[in-house]
């Protein structure tokens, strides 16, 4: 099995309520390409969009993930919203959807998402691993 790199954290402007211990929504999603050098465009396209973190109502912040070491890479995100809106207003976003509609034709997509007590980062980060890794 092969190591998950994850990218530094970068914070959104609702960083602050969930350092309050508000509720977060955590989503993980995982983009397995069928041809290995497709994993490059996503990642150039995902980083495009962490730019913007911290414009992005609603947005906690987001970690970037790769797994490589395999024939298939799998690359994704493990992001933190305030609230299900917020999310929802992100996936609806032009920029974002042009991804998914770029990309839906040369891999595998799969997600998950579920409402945290309050944002742990450490306990956020394992559970997606572990999501990643199927454990």
């Amino acid at each position: 099995m092969t190591d998950i790199w994850f990218a530094r954290w970068k914070s959104g402007p609702a960083r602050a309520s969930a350092a309050g211990g508000d509720p977060v929504v955590v989503s993980v999603t995982e983009f397995t390409p069928r041809r290995p050098w497709t994993a490059l465009g996503v990642c150039v396209r995902g980083t495009a969009l962490r730019r913007i973190w911290p414009d992005l109502e609603g947005a906690v912040g987001v970690w970037l993930w790769l797994e490589l070491g395999q024939l298939h890479p799998r690359a994704g995100a493990v992001s933190v919203w305030r609230g299900e809106a917020d999310l929802r207003r992100f996936v609806g976003r032009r920029d974002h959807v042009q991804i998914m509609r770029a990309y839906r034709d040369r891999g595998a997509m799969r997600s998950t998402t579920w409402l945290a007590d309050r944002f742990d980062p450490p306990a956020v980060r394992k559970a997606a691993r572990d999501w990643i890794s199927g454990t």
